[in-house]
């Protein structure tokens, strides 16, 4: 026995204590930051080549890079972590009511000079619905015009340009009908900054699905009547149009709820005011 104990020089207190670097599982949706590069993005997916296990990751703006999975070379909140593939199954990216992946990352941001407009409030609202989540990803701000009559004038007053561009959505776009009129005198007016695009139902309800609202068909209302006024009285809703239009979108969870001609048009007006 060493009655005067060990060796006090044998152990270097000044010696770095070495880092335990954490693993983490590289499951889909995993927003990491690459300590070299400083790339932020979700994890993809995940595959094994000839640099080894490797990571797919995607940045809020939709571009993707390949990084090898080695030891500490990602952050998560500012700490060093070693990405591990995950044991579980993948996960099914998740769907928006239009039918997009849904962004990974929701942040707020201010709200983009382009903007889409509808004419009414309820058109508003079945955009809201089905691609709400969407716009807000892109931080485009859709606006009721509350009638389209004067939209010469109103585009004059909020004056486009190559970074202020407006699609608009009217309603009853067919041929020779004052919507078309319409359009046609604000786009040459205002072209290539503004987009006018309409669909050919008389009202936004008529492009709701007759089967997401329980119903076989929409009725024809005579000429002269005021349609959504008809639609109520020949459907036997006892209910006033505001209450109506609440019982309709109700009925209205995705994309599949509405007619193929409708989401074509928004999609392209979405595509309009985001693409450069």
């Amino acid at each position: 026995m060493d009655q005067y104990g060990s060796d006090v020089l044998s152990q270097d207190p000044h010696r770095p204590v070495e880092r335990i670097i954490p693993t983490v599982e590289a499951e889909y949706g995993l927003v990491v930051e690459c300590a070299d590069t400083g790339f932020c993005g979700s994890v993809v997916r995940t595959e094994k080549d000839i640099e080894g296990r490797t990571v797919e990751l995607e940045d809020r703006h939709g571009a993707r890079r390949v990084f090898v999975m080695g030891v500490g070379a990602f952050l998560i909140d500012g700490d060093p972590v070693t990405l591990i593939p995950a044991t579980s199954a993948p996960r099914t990216p998740r769907r928006t009511a239009s039918g997009s992946v849904a962004a990974t990352r929701t942040r707020a941001q201010v709200a983009q000079a382009s903007r889409i407009w509808v004419e009414g409030i309820h058109d508003a609202e079945l955009i809201e619905r089905v691609w709400g989540e969407d716009l807000r990803a892109d931080a485009i701000v859709v606006e009721p015009l509350h009638g389209a009559d004067d939209l010469v004038g109103a585009l004059a007053q909020f004056g486009p340009g190559p970074t202020r561009k407006v699609g608009i959505l009217l309603d009853h776009m067919v041929p020779n009908s004052k919507e078309t009129r319409i359009a046609q005198e604000a786009i040459a007016e205002f072209a290539p900054f503004v987009h006018v695009i309409g669909h050919p139902f008389v009202d936004i309800w008529q492009a709701v699905k007759p089967s997401a609202v329980g119903i076989t068909a929409w009725p024809t209302v005579s000429h002269g009547q005021p349609w959504k006024a008809g639609i109520i009285d020949a459907l036997g809703w006892q209910l006033d149009e505001r209450l109506a239009w609440k019982k309709i979108l109700s009925n209205v969870n995705s994309y599949a709820d509405l007619e193929p001609s409708l989401l074509g048009r928004v999609e392209e007006l979405i595509d309009f005011v985001t693409v450069d």
